[in-house]
């Protein structure tokens, strides 16, 4: 599988950030957080997966284990399974985030 301009496939909500996927597999999820200014996805843990987010487009604020950074297009951030994590656009452009996880998403 290839995916070419992976921006370009954003899709934003109004009421809350926009979610695409992209890709998923047997042990490995990838898609986008798409956020519209002054979105966020709130601090939250996941306990049995490992998180990677890397800033394709915009800049904001990520947070891990408490500590909260500003990011920036070209920019990754990592969150251990276990760990408390979220993501905030604070900027006044559009901020669209890979996420890649492992293990994927199990559906019930």
């Amino acid at each position: 599988m290839f995916i070419g301009n992976v921006a370009a496939r954003a899709e934003f909500g109004e009421s809350k950030m926009g979610r695409v996927l992209l890709a998923a597999g047997d042990h490995l999820y990838a898609g986008l957080n798409c956020f519209l200014p002054g979105q966020e996805h709130k601090a939250h843990i996941h306990a049995d997966q490992d998180k990677m987010y890397v800033i394709v487009e915009g800049h904001g604020e990520a947070s891990v284990g408490g500590e909260v950074r500003p990011v920036r297009t070209g920019d990754m951030v990592f969150a251990p399974a276990g760990i408390i994590h979220g993501m905030k656009n604070t900027g006044g452009g559009n901020l669209v985030v890979l996420v890649v996880f492992s293990p994927p998403r199990t559906k019930k």
